[in-house]
């Protein structure tokens, strides 16, 4: 089993995105927009900061108290796609159920967009794009392979799916409503997880020598421990495919990196 080192392969990249930003007359900056406080967003947005110093960028941190109204955060978008030293626009999602997500990130620029939600985004969304970046460095080619996503998100899946079709694969989109679902993911080359729930996928899915890519992260309490594990049970399929992600160590990795390239792309796009 080769391990898929997303820690790895993120390092190789932050060198040629540092690059990329030493070569603009411009540092690029990305606006955050928070509402309310969230566990896991505050770290999320704090892995964000720190990867924008890293590479030279500067982060915007705004944040909204959790009864904000949505005109009002909309009026900030609008603000923010006028500023011209403002290449990047992201929300932090989830949104509390008061605001809907779906119109408030459509009002940001597509020229913006760098978390590629909008309908015209320039962008793929980071996450896809972390995958592929993930891929490319271990040399695994998606052309006519068939590769199995599990999970059909508009954040996730779908955006994986699109990525992995327009490089060339053969691509098969699993639900809940999927029937025998083992059947499927057992003839996949290649087998992408991102379905939310933890340790769910074991052997009895997988056949010997796939590459499986596990995008899911679940905080577990484990015998008084907290951990984080992924949508793989990790120690249950190891022994019998040919290379695999961890959780952590693995996507996620990848999709800040990925937020960050985008962010750069935008600002390149802007100059020219």
């Amino acid at each position: 089993m080769i391990l898929i080192d997303g820690r790895k392969a993120r390092e190789h990249y932050i060198t040629l995105l540092q690059e990329r930003v030493n070569g603009l007359s411009v540092v690029p900056q990305l606006a955050i927009i928070q509402v309310g406080s969230r566990a896991d967003s505050d770290a999320f947005i704090k892995a964000k900061k720190s990867f924008a110093m890293k590479i030279g960028a500067k982060e915007i941190h705004i944040k909204f108290s959790e009864d904000v109204s949505q005109n009002e955060v909309i009026e900030k978008i609008k603000e923010l796609n006028a500023d011209q030293g403002i290449q990047g626009i992201i929300v932090q999602l989830p949104l509390p159920l008061s605001l809907n997500p779906d119109i408030i990130i459509e009002n940001i620029d597509p020229l913006k967009d760098v978390d590629g939600l909008t309908k015209n985004s320039n962008y793929i969304p980071a996450t896809a794009r972390g995958i592929s970046q993930l891929l490319k460095f271990y040399s695994i080619d998606l052309f006519n392979k068939k590769v199995v996503i599990l999970g059909r998100s508009k954040l996730v899946g779908t955006p994986i799916a699109k990525m992995c079709i327009k490089s060339g694969a053969d691509v098969t989109v699993c639900h809940q409503q999927t029937p025998d679902i083992p059947s499927v993911t057992k003839k996949a080359d290649i087998v992408i997880v991102a379905i939310g729930c933890p340790k769910y996928i074991n052997s009895n899915f997988l056949s010997r020598d796939q590459i499986i890519i596990d995008v899911g992260i679940t905080r577990i309490d484990d015998k008084g421990e907290s951990r984080l594990v992924g949508d793989v049970d990790f120690e249950n399929v190891k022994d019998i495919v040919k290379m695999i992600t961890p959780v952590p160590g693995g996507v996620g990795q990848m999709t800040v990196l990925a937020l960050f390239e985008n962010l750069v792309d935008s600002c390149y796009n802007t100059l020219n």
